[in-house]
């Protein structure tokens, strides 16, 4: 059991497990490896428990189980007879990229155990924008377009959940955002770094599992991070790396250096993929996505109810929608230490776009690609400037200023990481400009009364993580 504290109530946070046979077996293959329970000799069967299901939430609503693909054999050559699950649907990028798939015809079913929605319950958070239910979004979006999207509430480290959930579906390609996703949050303590490990590397099994067991052709888009690589003295490449050693060439993994435990769950994930595609001839497509700005797609400006959510917290909110929201409210910038940290960064116009062109151009049987999702580098003294600047024209009084760095990185360091792979495949970026800043910071303003000042600060320190749950006070 996990225990998450927020003020003076602790959450228990029940974690699927499994008991694991102890005995050892030699004709086991890994091409014929299943989900289910192996069949053993009474005298070598282990203990077999049963998962237990977080949040006790393992409910499925379908409205449309009856539906098969149209006349064709080949699922990915139209849109209109694909089927697309999206994993965490609910959250911030997952929520944007169901409904953009919707809009473009794709057949589309979001799966979430709304954990997200609790995180912000237990750390005493909220959006800056108010955001309607799942299911409200849900029927808001069936009324205003007349397309249905599928909903599976529950959580994937629940096999038997998951397992229903393809058996219902049928998906021809899943796309997993179905992860504990802050850094922060899982340096929290000993409990959030093991629930997101947890979380997040037996959830993404799970799901490799599912596709083994239920859909072999569908194909894997995983939304890893550009976290994974760490600040290397070279240039990142796309996933591989071709290396000469003592006169023997080879293409290998490229190395992965990450900074936290969630970045090591992704690490992990990666890990799994790559294997499974080997042994199992899965497909896959690994997004080592960068930091995502922004908030409007053209299908969440429809209604408010479709509105997504925008973090600017110290646990959850990105760099830039953090800046656009202190400069709204007048709180000075906040630059971790020397601020020379460059990352990639993205609209999220164009994570929704990224993802639609790996379902659309799928990898083959047995490969494991890696694609760089980002369009940009900066470091965050350059988006604090850009910020401050923005702010002036508004007439905005906007300072940055250095405070301890909560993290353990490296604060001057080289930067170049390549991201040809979805130009290639068509990708048309939204590069950061002075318009969208101003509608960044327009939009930060009309809602600079839900922010509270209070969750702007960094909390959350690396070097001081510990064992003991860390009580939130509210």
């Amino acid at each position: 059991m996990a225990h998450l504290l927020s003020g003076h109530c602790t959450f228990t946070l029940p974690i699927t497990t499994k008991s694991i046979n102890q005995n050892c077996f030699s004709a086991i293959s890994f091409q014929k490896c299943k989900s289910s329970p192996l069949t053993l000799k009474p005298h070598l069967r282990g203990r077999q428990n049963k998962p237990l299901t977080a949040f006790a939430i393992s409910t499925i609503s379908q409205e449309n189980t009856s539906k098969t693909h149209e006349n064709s054999d080949d699922p990915f050559s139209n849109p209109k007879n694909k089927k697309v699950m999206v994993i965490g649907g609910d959250g911030y990028c997952g929520w944007a990229t169901a409904l953009y798939l919707s809009k473009k015809g794709y057949d589309v079913a979001v799966v979430d155990n709304l954990v997200r929605r609790l995180f912000d319950h237990q750390l005493g958070l909220q959006s800056l924008t108010p955001i309607a239910s799942i299911q409200n979004r849900i029927k808001r979006w069936k009324l205003l377009t007349g397309k249905t999207i599928s909903l599976y509430i529950g959580d994937i480290c629940d096999f038997e959940f998951l397992a229903e959930s393809f058996k219902s579906f049928e998906p021809d390609a899943v796309v997993h955002f179905g992860e504990q996703r802050s850094a922060p949050y899982s340096m929290i303590d000993r409990s959030r770094a093991v629930f997101t490990q947890h979380n997040n590397v037996i959830g993404t099994l799970n799901v490799l599992f599912a596709i083994k067991e239920f859909r072999e052709e569908c194909h894997l888009v995983k939304l890893g991070t550009m976290g994974e690589y760490g600040t290397p003295n070279i240039d990142i490449e796309e996933g591989y790396i071709t290396i000469t050693h003592n006169g023997r060439t080879d293409t290998l993994p490229y190395p992965k250096q990450a900074g936290s435990f969630y970045h090591l769950s992704k690490v992990h994930d990666s890990h799994n993929i790559a294997f499974t595609c080997r042994a199992w001839g899965l497909r896959a497509t690994d997004l080592n996505q960068g930091v995502v700005y922004g908030l409007r797609t053209d299908e969440t400006e429809m209604h408010e109810e479709l509105c997504n959510r925008f973090d600017y917290d110290g646990v959850f909110g990105t760099a830039l929608n953090r800046f656009c929201v202190q400069a709204a409210v007048g709180h000075p910038l906040t630059v971790y230490g020397k601020g020379g940290q460059t990352r990639g960064y993205l609209d999220i116009r164009d994570t929704v776009q990224c993802v639609e062109l790996a379902i659309a151009n799928p990898a083959n049987p047995g490969e494991f690609r890696v694609f760089n999702q980002f369009t940009e580098q900066f470091s965050v003294n350059e988006l604090a400037s850009l910020v401050t600047k923005a702010g002036e024209k508004l007439g905005l009084e906007v300072k940055a200023v250095s405070v301890p760095n909560p993290r353990v990185e490296a604060e001057e360091h080289y930067y170049n990481a390549k991201h040809t792979k979805l130009i290639e495949l068509g990708l048309v970026p939204h590069l950061l400009s002075d318009s969208l800043l101003d509608s960044l910071l327009n939009f930060t303003i009309k809602y600079k009364d839900r922010v509270d000042t209070a969750q702007i600060m960094p909390s959350v320190s690396w070097k001081k993580i510990g064992a003991k749950p860390k009580t939130v006070s509210v």
